[in-house]
């Protein structure tokens, strides 16, 4: 089974110059990063609040929604999902505070 982010980010990047009204992708486009992010903003805090509740089907669906959404907006940045994984793949075997630390200076 091909992998469901690079299949998602296939779509989103062929629905990014579709008909804004066909298309969820390409309205968020037209809309701009701005709405992207409000989006993006919109899904954390959903997730937040299903985590906080101890929701568990609201929090996949929720975390599902994030994922696209982030997925959206990277895509809007000229960035992929291999982008954040080669970063998770720097920071292994970094301790989160010293990986932290190093970023603030």
């Amino acid at each position: 089974m091909k992998d469901i982010i690079e299949h998602l980010e296939t779509i989103i990047f062929d629905r990014r110059q579709a008909d804004p009204g066909k298309s969820y992708v390409a309205k968020l486009t037209h809309q701009g990063r701005g709405k992207m992010a409000q989006k993006l903003g919109e899904e954390a805090t959903e997730a937040v609040i299903a985590a906080v509740t101890d929701e568990h089907e609201e929090m996949i669906g929720e975390s599902a929604d994030l994922v696209f959404h982030l997925l959206v907006t990277l895509a809007d940045m000229g960035l992929s999902w291999n982008d954040v994984l080669t970063e998770l793949a720097r920071r292994e075997g970094i301790s989160g505070i010293d990986e932290k630390a190093a970023r603030t200076h």
